[in-house]
């Protein structure tokens, strides 16, 4: 009897030391458990040509027609018939973004994708570009490449969306106007 009972304690003290183990994912598999453990819709794309089909079925999966488009280099990605505005805030923004934050699952934006407005001035509806390289560990490293990559000319109205499940009767009387909520597309495509 003593036998058994030493041998089902070692197995359930091994069993337990299995699930205390710190399990250690790669920056891209971090992100994306963050983000979409958070409401974020997330579509993988091996090449630039997938990220045009992914956003056609966006598109055709919510009913628009029309996307707000701040950046034209993404025209390449845009189906023709597809109608863009450059200042119409109610409609679904199409854009590019700073990082993508992995510890958070956030995405950061500053006034290189958001121009003259703030976040919770466009419509709840983003569709978000990136590549896998934007993708870094922290908010700090985030703003360090902003930084980087401005040189001389830093970017303002930086800001990140940090929450992708739209909350219409928010109670919380701190948040009044200043949701950074969004129902969020993230297409992620393979630039490494």
């Amino acid at each position: 009897m003593n036998f058994f009972k030493k041998l089902l304690y070692k197995q359930s003290s091994k069993e337990e030391e299995v699930k205390e183990q710190e399990v250690t994912l790669s920056l891209d598999d971090l992100f994306v458990h963050n983000f979409i453990s958070k409401g974020g819709k997330f579509l993988y794309c091996a090449n630039k040509k997938e990220v045009a089909i992914n956003l056609k079925k966006i598109l055709l999966e919510n009913n628009w027609d029309q996307l707000q488009l701040l950046d034209d280099s993404l025209l390449k990605y845009i189906e023709k018939g597809t109608k863009t505005s450059k200042n119409n805030l109610s409609l679904p923004l199409f854009s590019t973004c700073e990082h993508l934050i992995a510890d958070k699952g956030d995405v950061l934006f500053s006034s290189n994708q958001l121009k003259g407005c703030k976040i919770n001035e466009y419509s709840e509806n983003f569709i978000i570009c990136a590549g896998t390289s934007q993708i870094v560990k922290d908010t700090g490293q985030g703003l360090a490449g902003i930084k980087n990559n401005a040189k001389n000319n830093l970017p303002t109205n930086i800001s990140a969306v940090k929450n992708y499940t739209i909350k219409k009767n928010d109670d919380n009387f701190l948040n009044y106007g200043n949701s950074n909520s969004k129902n969020l597309y993230l297409l992620l495509f393979e630039d490494l």
